[in-house]
């Protein structure tokens, strides 16, 4: 029987079925939303691909969130992951995504990740943790997590990361999502890093963008 996933989802199978394990990317919405919110983007991306939408573990109003958060002096602006509560929704989107690739015949050679917002910094740092399972990295409106900002992750070197911020985006400055992307060149990532005249979310250019980063990673 195939594994079942922590994590409720949506999978979308390319048009085309592919012989053998296929690429696939698995996608974090932001916080507030749901597995269905980021399907539009996810499509867009090239049809070879596989897309697992995951659904954050916890309800938060008419959506869900991926962990509590810590403000410091009340300031989104500075957010950062609870420690604890972070430790568990990386726990479970690791699991979630080794299932996924067992339950849909991917190739775990050829994993990408797309993340908003929260799903961002959760994609940022399951990076950090298991450089060696992502063959690329998209990081919308993000930043990396404190607990990952201090030593080099083995085996980081050269992974593709693209960074996108927003200049109006008063929920995650586009100063955060800079420095994020400063330390993964730091780390010797292949970083692309754009601001975009947006607030928080993926506006028609940056979409654009990142479409097109996917398909040179795919090429």
């Amino acid at each position: 029987m195939p594994a079942d996933l922590p994590l409720e989802h949506v999978h979308v199978e390319p048009d085309s079925p592919t012989d053998g394990p296929a690429p696939a990317v698995f996608v974090l919405h932001g916080r507030g939303a749901d597995e269905q919110d980021l399907l539009p983007v996810a499509k867009r991306l090239p049809d070879e691909l596989h897309v697992v939408s995951l659904r954050a573990p916890d309800r938060l109003m008419q959506g869900y969130t991926w962990f509590e958060m810590e403000l410091p002096d009340g300031d989104i602006g500075r957010s950062q992951p609870e420690p604890e509560d972070f430790d568990r929704c990386l726990d479970l989107v690791d699991e979630s995504i080794a299932a996924a690739i067992e339950r849909y015949d991917l190739d775990g050679d050829r994993i990408g990740l797309l993340g908003f917002s929260q799903g961002a910094i959760t994609s940022l740092s399951l990076l950090c943790e298991g450089p060696e399972r992502f063959a690329w990295v998209v990081c919308s409106h993000g930043y990396l997590a404190a607990t990952h900002t201090d030593g080099e992750p083995v085996g980081i070197a050269d992974t593709p990361v693209f960074v996108g911020s927003g200049t109006a985006d008063r929920m995650i400055p586009a100063e955060r999502a800079e420095r994020a992307a400063d330390r993964l060149r730091e780390w010797g990532c292949d970083v692309e890093f754009n601001r975009y005249e947006s607030a928080h979310g993926i506006g028609p250019d940056e979409l654009a963008d990142l479409v097109a980063w996917v398909e040179d990673r795919l090429a």
